[in-house]
């Protein structure tokens, strides 16, 4: 197995907790170098580690094949650009681009330069969306005809994180985990045809919106999208109703929990939920009425990196392609319209 040499282009939350530990852990993969501009954190944990203080510094080194773009939401487009420019693959966090014209610029660059660029969507690798789409695809509840996605929290403080909370381009939940919502109902259920949404700002203290409702519309089906940061007691993270029954799941996948506490997701047992967070399923089968609780499939982000690796050495297609990135970013700015123009738009 010839091993990627991958960069991150930064080491905090993203790069300590959702990339270096699947990137070092995986034989297709070295940590090779980061971009840290004062700190040296990454070589505390990872001692073999190339630290570099300028990101054109580290980009000018042949020996890294992918770089991951994980710094804030409105440098995706510059950094991006400038790694595909040095002829790296590129892995860039969502949200894409703060507009579509960015991600498009992106996407053809990357393509006349044989590039690989993906969008680093972790959500799909979740437990419990896992569990969800595994429900879908064996028609378990025969024709689905509305589904309602919850991702809320409660902050009554700002993220230390400034740029979260200043506003500008691509700033916000909607942005922030919208992107994350939007891209596995699209998954799910393909492109809608319309759009409505109601976007806020709910806390006194913000800024950037930290509530978003966005209802899309398909010939014969409806998909809600929630957030909230003022949500205390949370709702279930999926619901989904069909011609059969009904598949209710909490949003409870450990991955980010466990990273937090230092394990590593080499360990046996990764990403397995408590039995406590089954989802319920109501439904018909062959006749017969069930309602019973349904193990969830275990979470495992490193099942990304595994993509990623053959898709850059074998062309696999890639877990999430720029292209898929790129909807998302055409679904959140119709939803901003949709808010500002208080009307269904057309997609």
């Amino acid at each position: 197995m010839k091993k990627i040499n991958t960069a991150l282009c930064s080491f905090g939350m993203s790069g300590l907790l959702f990339h270096a530990p699947f990137i070092a852990i995986h034989p297709g993969f070295t940590f090779y170098a980061v971009w840290e501009r004062t700190k040296n954190l990454a070589v505390e944990k990872y001692p073999w580690v190339i630290t570099y203080r300028t990101l054109d510094e580290m980009l000018a080194d042949d020996n890294i094949e992918l770089v991951v773009v994980n710094t804030p939401n409105n440098t995706h487009y510059e950094y991006v650009k400038k790694a595909l420019n040095a002829g790296k693959h590129v892995v860039v966090e969502k949200p894409f681009t703060a507009t579509v014209a960015e991600g498009e610029e992106l996407i053809t660059l990357a393509s006349g330069k044989n590039l690989k660029l993906s969008v680093y969507q972790n959500r799909r690798y979740d437990s419990d969306y896992k569990t969800v789409k595994k429900i879908l695809d064996e028609k378990l509840l025969g024709d689905v005809v509305e589904a309602e996605f919850h991702f809320d929290r409660y902050k009554e403080e700002l993220s230390p994180k400034m740029h979260k909370e200043t506003p500008g381009p691509g700033t916000g939940t909607l942005y922030d985990l919208g992107s994350h919502l939007i891209d596995q109902a699209l998954q799910l259920f393909g492109y809608p045809k319309a759009i409505f949404a109601d976007i806020r700002v709910v806390r006194p203290v913000s800024k950037v919106d930290d509530y978003f409702d966005i209802l899309l519309y398909y010939p014969s089906l409806r998909v809600r999208l929630k957030s909230s940061y003022q949500v205390r007691e949370p709702l279930p993270g999926y619901v989904v109703h069909g011609s059969k029954g009904s598949f209710i799941k909490t949003k409870t996948d450990v991955q980010e929990m466990m990273l937090q506490s230092g394990i590593s997701p080499a360990i046996e047992g990764w990403g397995v939920e408590p039995a406590s967070e089954k989802g319920l399923l109501h439904t018909e089968v062959n006749g017969e009425v069930i309602r019973e609780y349904v193990d969830s499939l275990p979470g495992n982000y490193r099942e990304y990196y595994s993509e990623i690796y053959n898709a850059i050495r074998d062309n696999d297609p890639l877990p999430v392609t720029a292209e898929q990135g790129l909807d998302v970013i055409r679904i959140i700015v119709a939803a901003f319209r949709s808010n500002e123009e208080k009307k269904v738009i057309e997609l």
